[in-house]
């Protein structure tokens, strides 16, 4: 995952855990995609300064999610529900009852890990 998207999504997710300021900064720089100069002139601060919030912020994020691994969880549960969705699809076409059968206590062993 390119790291634009990483830290913009470990915003989301902890962003509440960040100084108003910090936060500002990274959504002005990640989401609404505005250059250092841009974010400086609007807060009133350096270029210099707009960085290192930046860098004190994105570290800050980085060691949250090492902490509680809350971006990776979803990851994993989406890729769980991707491949329920798919075993989904299978049932739609003709199966006999043992592979339906099969193929649900797959489902059931997917779901039970997000749980």
């Amino acid at each position: 995952m390119e790291d634009k998207i990483k830290i913009s999504i470990l915003c989301q997710i902890y962003g509440a855990l960040l100084t108003k300021k910090q936060l500002n900064i990274l959504d002005d720089y990640y989401n609404m995609d505005l250059s250092l100069s841009e974010i400086a002139e609007n807060n009133g601060i350096t270029r210099q300064a707009v960085r290192d919030i930046l860098k004190k912020g994105e570290t800050r994020l980085f060691e949250y999610e090492e902490k509680l691994n809350i971006m990776k969880k979803m990851q994993k549960q989406e890729e769980k529900i991707s491949i329920i969705l798919s075993e989904l699809t299978k049932i739609q076409t003709k199966f006999t009852d043992e592979q339906i059968e099969e193929i649900l206590e797959h489902i059931k062993a997917e779901l039970n890990c997000l749980v």
